[in-house]
C-alpha cells in the first residue's frame, strides 16, 4: 500500500515550495530511489526542469520530461490521467498537481508539498481526505 507524506511548509511563497521539492528530489535520488513528479501544466514542468539544473551550483539532478525515449532517475509529467509509460516507476511520486493522479497507488511512497497559500491548502486538504477515506497511511512532516 502506498505511504503518503505531507510536507507542510510554514512559508506561503511558491519559491519555497519549488526549492523544497528540489531538495526532496535530491535526497530521494541519493538514496537510490526513482522519482516521478506530477504537475498541472507544461509551464510548471519547464520551471521545475530549469530548477533541477540550477538549484545547486555544484551539481544538477539528471532528469527528463515525459514523454521521452530516455529513462532517468527523475521524470516529470503533466499527464495525470492516463497510464503513460512511466519507465517502471514504483518508488516515489511527488504530486504537485491540483488533482490526485489516477496511477498514484502503483507507488511505494507519495509526497505532497504544502505551502500556506489558500489554493494549495484547499487542494491538499482535498487530497488528504481522498487518501484518508481510502485507508492509506498518512504522515505529516512540518518542515
Amino acid at each position: 500500500m502506498t505511504h503518503i507524506d505531507f510536507y507542510i511548509l510554514s512559508d506561503d511563497a511558491s519559491t519555497a515550495r519549488w526549492h523544497f521539492v528540489c531538495r526532496l528530489i535530491d535526497k530521494v535520488t541519493r538514496l537510490g530511489h526513482r522519482v516521478l513528479v506530477t504537475l498541472d501544466d507544461p509551464a510548471e514542468a519547464e520551471h521545475l526542469d530549469e530548477l533541477l539544473w540550477t538549484f545547486k551550483p555544484e551539481s544538477f539532478i539528471p532528469h527528463t520530461r515525459l514523454p521521452s525515449d530516455t529513462q532517468e532517475q527523475v521524470e516529470i509529467t503533466t499527464d495525470l490521467h492516463s497510464e503513460i509509460p512511466l519507465h517502471n516507476h514504483h518508488n516515489v511520486l511527488i504530486n504537485l498537481s491540483r488533482v490526485v493522479p489516477t496511477y498514484f497507488s502503483r507507488f511505494e511512497r507519495l509526497s505532497e508539498v504544502v505551502i500556506q497559500q489558500p489554493e494549495i491548502l484547499k487542494n491538499t486538504r482535498e487530497h488528504y481526505s481522498f487518501y484518508r477515506e481510502r485507508g492509506y497511511p498518512i504522515q505529516h512532516r512540518n518542515v
